[in-house]
């Protein structure tokens, strides 16, 4: 008898974790749409199983202890250990997945909310209860698992202890629900989530590390709360179930009010998560990586940059009758007797800003290929500009003059628009579609540069039932065309960056309710490159994009127009330095409705020899993979330095799906006279 029971709790507990746990690779990391599948199945599953018992006990004899038991148990018994076998690794293997993820969601929301003492030790608490819960599940599965090993009275010490009042599975469970919903004595006013949720809100600058939103974070923290329930239910009811058996008594009320706490904590936590969701931010990014490499970031080359050029050789005439400021809009006319111009890669584009800094300097040229045209300079009244240091190539000496006693040739520094064949300054203009006939919608973005162009890249996935996305998710190749290609046209399929059009908007656009992520582009907006988003229709409980493609829509911000009552405003990059040299990680530090000018680098720090922002290439991906409802282009960094212009993503809110009755038409527990050999009562 005491194999057979034990074979049966085996039974109940690998039909559950099929059911909750099982998928087509084996393994499952959950995602939003998952947990309330969790819980339809905790209610469901459990009738099912019981069900499947009252089938075994039907089979077997009335007499518990006569001698024709013995056989029903054997061929029951390598039944459902076949069964549990078949199981097992999946099991073991998702609980090993799902515990690393769980604990460092935990972790990361400690470490970064480290300042609020009373949050973060509430925190752990939860996560220690959850801990114990699942230590206890896998005591039970172990006894499960291995009947011929544990005499009855051991499962039966392990299962009084499960339903103990004192410090079993019961006060655990309530602990946890304390913690998320508590009464008048708890929190305050408010929960845990919403609590956490409000400082996420607060640390969002901060929070880019755990490839997943606030919100997305934050609903995973309620999926192992409610994994956790069903884990700590089931041994609840299988415990009292099993007491019944070795005739410790009926059980029958107590089964009735551990479904009833049951239902209210899941249903208080349903609400208690609604609540949070909503003040917590769906937005995705990337922090900076520890050391900035050309794998992660990107930047525009010979673009902006400043040129020491002299007065001579800024006007037809070869004069020198005016002064630096004169020229504020100007070009290389010729290069007067072969002087320090000779030396230098000539300005063929425009220059802009000239200004009178010294007379003589000493000049530092930068090594060949390297996208710079100078190191640093030195003036004689002790200016640097950029980071004096060793020079591979030796230093110049550049004089000013004086012609005829009365004209003082000066050399100014301007600022060179080049357009030379090594200048990256290009953006692509066509539309990035995800195989929308595929049923696929965009899971992640990145910027990527090819053959000099700036291209948003997207990674895409097939959208299944409920929000889930499929496991195998794959990255578009973007349009590998050359800007110099004869079928190009400028304006439609690419922008050339310009002095005059260099504004980048930053904007946050999101799909309306009911649509997905699907597209994205830039266009040209004015004077400004502005970000597109496409968006399509989907049915949440069947996981199909509506179609026709015409169903799809494309928006974007369009305000621009510095007439307007509330136009964009721009964001002033103070004295910026090469992003790449900042020691403090980059902090979003733009809002929706700003724009920001590709700009020189400051000419002290810099010599003004990049162009700055950099661009952020690094990959904005939620893991798990979950379906997208907006995106958006914004800078972060810190001041004194260039920054980055980077993507972000916005995660589908699942919050209005969380609706689940979590009430049994029946009791989940039917308990008769007699469990073995006759019907359950309805």
């Amino acid at each position: 008898m005491k194999v057979t029971k034990c074979c049966s709790v085996s039974f109940i507990f690998a039909v559950l974790c099929l059911h909750v746990f099982q998928s087509a690779n084996g393994v499952v990391l959950m995602n939003l749409g998952d947990i309330t599948d969790v819980i339809q199945f905790g209610k469901e599953i459990t009738i099912d199983v019981l069900e499947s018992w009252d089938l075994f006990a039907r089979d077997g004899p009335e007499d518990n202890y006569g001698g024709e038991y013995y056989p029903f148990m054997k061929r029951n018994e390598k039944r459902l250990m076949k069964k549990i076998s078949a199981l097992s690794t999946k099991i073991e293997l998702f609980e090993y997945n799902s515990n690393l993820r769980i604990t460092a969601a935990f972790e990361n929301v400690i470490r970064q909310l480290d300042r609020q003492t009373d949050l973060s030790n509430h925190l752990t608490e939860l996560n220690q209860q959850i801990s114990r819960v699942s230590r206890s599940y896998q005591d039970f599965k172990r006894y499960a698992n291995s009947t011929d090993k544990w005499e009855q009275f051991t499962l039966q010490e392990f299962v009084i202890w499960c339903v103990s009042p004192g410090d079993g599975i019961p006060n655990v469970l309530e602990r946890i629900h304390d913690l998320i919903v508590p009464d008048k004595n708890g929190f305050g006013n408010k929960n845990l989530l919403e609590l956490l949720a409000n400082s996420l809100k607060e640390a969002s600058g901060s929070i880019c590390n755990d490839k997943q939103s606030p919100q997305q974070l934050l609903y995973n923290l309620y999926n192992s709360i409610a994994v956790t329930e069903i884990k700590g239910y089931a041994m609840i009811q299988f415990s009292w179930l099993l007491l019944r058996l070795y005739k410790q008594g009926n059980f029958t009320e107590e089964a009735e009010l551990t479904k009833t706490k049951y239902e209210t904590r899941m249903s208080e936590t349903v609400k208690a998560v609604q609540t949070a969701m909503a003040f917590a931010s769906q937005d995705l990014w990337k922090c900076d990586p520890t050391y900035p490499t050309p794998e992660t970031y990107t930047e525009l080359t010979s673009f902006l940059q400043s040129y020491v050029v002299n007065e001579v050789d800024l006007n037809s005439e070869n004069t020198c009758r005016e002064n630096c400021g004169y020229y504020n809009y100007a070009k290389v006319h010729s290069c007067f007797k072969n002087q320090y111009c000779s030396k230098q890669k000539r300005c063929n584009g425009k220059l802009y800003n000239c200004q009178y800094i010294d007379s003589d300097m000493w000049i530092c040229p930068a090594e060949e290929n390297s996208g710079r045209r100078y190191n640093y300079i030195e003036y004689e009244n002790g200016r640097v500009f950029g980071q004096k240091g060793t020079c591979s190539r030796g230093t110049t000496k550049v004089d000013s003059w004086w012609r005829w006693l009365f004209w003082h040739c000066s050399y100014c520094v301007c600022f060179c628009d080049d357009h030379s064949h090594d200048s990256d300054r290009y953006f692509n203009l066509r539309e990035v579609v995800a195989d929308i006939e595929s049923n696929k919608v965009i899971t992640g973005i990145k910027f990527v540069k090819v053959n000099q162009v700036i291209h948003l890249q997207i990674e895409q996935g097939e959208l299944l039932q409920r929000g889930r996305i499929s496991n195998v998710t794959e990255w578009k190749p973007v349009d590998e065309y050359n800007v110099l290609d004869a079928d190009l046209k400028e304006g439609l399929d690419y922008l050339t960056l310009s002095w005059d059009q260099r504004a980048i908007d930053l904007d946050d656009l999101t799909a309306a309710p009911g649509y997905l992520l699907t597209g994205i582009r830039f266009r040209s907006l004015g004077s400004h490159l502005n970000l597109e988003i496409m968006s399509t229709p989907f049915n949440f409980t069947t996981g199909v994009l509506v179609k026709p493609l015409e169903k799809s829509v494309w928006h974007g911000n369009d305000n621009t127009d510095a007439s307007k009552p509330n136009p964009r405003t721009v964001l002033e990059l103070n004295k910026p330095d090469r992003s790449t040299r900042s020691e403090l990680q980059s902090l979003p530090d733009s809002k929706s409705d700003q724009y920001v000018l590709f700009s020189p680098s400051d000419l002290d720090k810099d010599a003004a020899q990049s162009t700055v922002p950099f661009i952020d290439t690094q990959a904005v991906t939620p893991y798990p993979r979950t379906p997208i409802a907006g995106a958006g282009i914004y800078h972060k960094g810190r001041s004194g330095f260039g920054g980055y212009i980077a993507p972000k993503l916005r995660t589908y809110n699942f919050a209005p799906h969380l609706h689940v009755d979590h009430t049994l038409s029946r009791p989940i527990i039917r308990i008769g006279e007699n469990l073995i050999g006759k019907p359950m009562i309805n």
